[in-house]
C-alpha cells in the first residue's frame, strides 16, 4: 500500500517531482523513492511495507525496459508467478512487479489477469499505460499540464497545482497514449437484467470466506476493524476462523464518543464472543471539529457523509498504527451489493432497487471507497475489502432482487447475508448484532457527533454568506451550512475547478429528508441495540 506519482513527458525538476511525491508521505512511511527513465519520464513511490518487507522497493524495473510503480496488493501474486509468468525471472517477492512482467507478457490486455486492489503506472520508453482496480478501491488521478505531460498521482493534492486540467481515474479502466481510456472490467451484474438467480446461502458464506482468506496476505501484523455491525462482525468472524490453527493474534478494533456509543456496546460483544484482542478507542466531538481541516485535506472530498463518518475512521486509523497494526479488514460494501441502507425500504420496485444496488456499488469510489483509503492511510493503514472481491460480487449481485429486499422478510434489511451466516451449531455471531438494524457508521459511534457537528457548522456560516453559495460555488453548489462549511475548506486547499468536479455528492433515494445519515429514515428505530427478527416469514412480492 502506497502512495505512486508519475509524469510522463520529458523536462519535468525531478527535485519538483520528489516534493510533489512527499506531499502523499503519509501513504508510505516505510521507504521513499524515485526514479527517472532513459525518455526522461518521471516515477516516484512512497511505500507501505505490507508484503515483501526487504525487497519490494518501487520503483521496480521489468525484465528489460519497462518500469513500474503500484499502490495496493494483488492477492494472486503468487499463482501469476506459477503460471502464466512462470518462464519470467524476478527481482522481487513482492506482489506488485508481477504487473510489470504480465506488461511485457501481454502489452496493454492483462489487467483481467489481476485479482485485488491496485493502481498502477508501467513506462517502457515512450510508451506506458495506467490502471485501476475494477471497483476503484485504490486512488487514482489524472492530469495534463501546459506542456502536455500527462500526470499519475494516488492523491489529488500531489498533482493539482501542476495541471491544467485534471479528473479521477475511472474504475475497471486502463489508458494508453494510444488508446485512450479501454473499460476492462466489464462484469454481467452491471446488466441489471442478469439478476435472475436464486439464493444460494451456502455459497455465500463459502464465496465470502474466501474473499476474507485471501486478504490476509501480509508479512506484518495485522487486525479487523470491528464496529459491532454486520458487516465488519462478519468479517471479523471469518477472519477469526481461518486464524484458529495458527497462534496468530486477531486484534479488533472500534471507535465512539463513550463506552455507551451503539457500536462499541455491539462491537464488545462481538470481541468477547469470537475471541478476538480488543481494542477500544474514543474521540470527542471537540477533537473532530478541530481536525476538520486537517481530515478534508486528507480526504480531498467536501461530500458531506464522508466527512461525517471518515472523523472517527481518522481517528482509530491513527490509533492503531501506534499500537504497530499496519493492515486491517474492512467492511465497505455490503450495504450496496444487499441494498442494507435504511432507504432501501422504500423502493419502488424490485427492478429499482436492483439498478440502485448497482449504480451504488459502482459509485462507492466516490463515497465509501474514498472514506476507507484516504482516512486510514492518512496514517499509513492499509484497509482491504472483502465484499468487494469479485467473484463475491458475481455472485451476490445476480442474486434476484426480490431475494435481497427487506420488504420481502418483513423490513429485514441484508436478510440473505444474515442467514447465510446464521448457523446455531456454530454460530458466527451472537444474535443481538447478526439481526441488528443497519447503524451507519457515523451515527454509530455516538448521535452526539453527528447533531453537534451540524450545530457548529451552522454557527460558522452567517445567512449572507449562505446566501452567496450559488455564486461562489456553481458547480455542485453547497445546499445546507453545513455542506458550505465543509466546501469553504475544500476550496482553500483545492480551489481548482477541476477540483470541484471530482467530488460526487451521497445522497439516498426514496425518502422526503435528505439528510444522509441514517437517522433520517423514518424506518430507523433510535434505541441502543434492535434486533431483527431471524424467523421473518417470506412475504410475497
Amino acid at each position: 500500500m502506497c502512495g505512486i506519482l508519475a509524469v510522463i513527458g520529458k523536462g519535468k525538476d525531478e527535485a519538483l517531482v520528489k516534493q510533489l511525491s512527499k506531499r502523499m508521505s503519509h501513504r508510505g512511511p516505510d521507504e521513499s523513492d524515485i526514479h527517472v527513465t532513459e525518455a526522461g519520464h518521471i516515477l516516484a513511490h512512497e511505500r507501505l511495507s505490507i508484503v515483501d518487507l526487504h525487497t519490494g522497493k518501487q520503483p521496480i524495473q521489468g525484465t528489460s525496459t519497462a518500469w513500474m510503480v503500484h499502490n495496493g496488493e494483488i492477492y494472486n501474486h503468487k499463482k501469476l508467478r506459477e503460471t502464466v509468468l512462470k518462464n519470467h525471472t524476478f527481482r522481487t517477492t513482492s506482489d506488485s512487479e508481477v504487473i510489470v512482467h504480465l506488461y511485457e507478457e501481454f502489452g496493454y490486455d492483462f489487467c483481467d489477469y489481476l485479482d485485488g486492489m491496485f493502481a498502477f503506472v508501467v513506462v517502457d520508453g515512450d510508451d506506458f499505460i495506467a490502471g485501476r482496480d475494477p471497483l476503484g478501491i485504490k486512488p487514482l488521478y489524472y492530469g495534463i499540464d501546459d506542456r502536455g505531460r500527462y500526470y499519475f498521482a494516488s492523491e489529488m493534492k500531489a498533482i493539482a497545482d501542476q495541471c491544467t486540467t485534471f479528473s479521477t481515474f475511472p474504475p475497471g479502466h486502463f489508458y494508453t497514449e494510444k488508446t485512450g481510456f479501454v473499460k476492462y472490467y466489464k462484469p454481467e451484474w452491471e446488466d441489471a437484467a442478469k439478476a435472475v438467480e436464486d439464493v444460494d446461502y451456502k455459497a455465500i458464506r463459502e464465496t465470502l470466506t474466501e474473499a476474507v482468506k485471501k486478504r490476509l496476505m501480509a508479512d506484518v501484523p495485522f487486525g479487523v476493524l470491528l464496529s459491532g455491525g454486520l458487516d465488519s462482525s462478519l468479517t471479523s468472524s471469518i477472519a477469526k476462523r481461518l486464524l484458529a490453527d495458527t497462534d496468530q493474534v486477531l486484534h479488533s478494533f472500534s471507535i465512539g464518543l463513550d463506552e455507551t456509543a451503539p457500536d462499541l456496546v455491539a462491537a464488545r460483544k462481538v470481541a468477547k464472543f469470537i475471541g478476538t484482542e480488543h481494542h477500544e478507542f474514543y474521540f470527542t466531538v471537540e477533537e473532530g471539529i478541530q481536525n476538520l481541516e486537517k481530515l478534508i485535506w486528507h480526504l480531498e472530498t467536501y461530500d458531506v457523509t464522508s466527512i461525517r463518518a471518515s472523523t472517527p475512521m481518522y481517528f482509530m486509523s491513527k490509533a492503531i498504527t501506534e499500537t504497530g497494526i499496519k493492515m486491517v479488514l474492512s467492511g465497505e460494501g455490503a450495504d450496496e451489493i444487499f441494498g442494507g441502507y435504511l432507504y432501501f425500504r422504500n423502493a419502488p420496485s424490485a427492478e429499482e432497487f436492483q439498478k440502485e444496488t448497482i449504480e451504488r456499488v459502482q459509485k462507492l469510489f466516490t463515497a465509501d471507497l474514498l472514506r476507507a483509503d484516504k482516512s486510514t492511510m492518512a496514517h499509513g493503514l492499509e484497509a482491504r475489502v472483502p465484499f468487494l472481491d469479485k467473484d463475491f460480487l458475481e455472485l451476490a449481485i445476480k442474486v434476484k432482487p426480490e431475494e435481497k429486499q427487506p420488504k420481502t422478510y418483513n423490513g429485514v434489511e441484508k436478510y440473505i447475508l444474515r442467514k447465510a451466516f446464521d448457523t446455531p451449531e456454530k454460530p458466527y455471531l451472537p444474535d443481538e448484532v447478526l439481526w441488528r438494524q443497519k447503524e451507519q457508521f457515523s451515527d454509530g459511534v455516538g448521535y452526539n457527533w453527528i447533531d453537534t457537528l451540524i450545530e457548529y457548522c451552522e454557527s460558522q456560516v452567517t445567512d449572507e454568506e449562505f446566501a452567496k453559495a450559488a455564486e461562489l460555488y456553481p458547480y455542485n453548489t453547497p445546499l445546507t451550512k453545513e455542506a458550505f462549511y465543509y466546501r469553504s475548506i475544500f476550496h482553500k486547499h483545492f480551489p481548482q475547478q477541476s477540483a470541484a468536479q471530482t467530488v460526487r455528492k451521497w445522497i439516498p433515494k426514496w425518502q422526503s429528508n435528505q439528510d444522509p445519515s441514517g437517522r433520517a429514515n423514518e424506518a430507523h428505530v433510535k434505541a441502543d441495540v434492535t434486533i431483527a427478527t431471524k424467523d421473518a416469514s417470506k412475504l410475497t412480492v
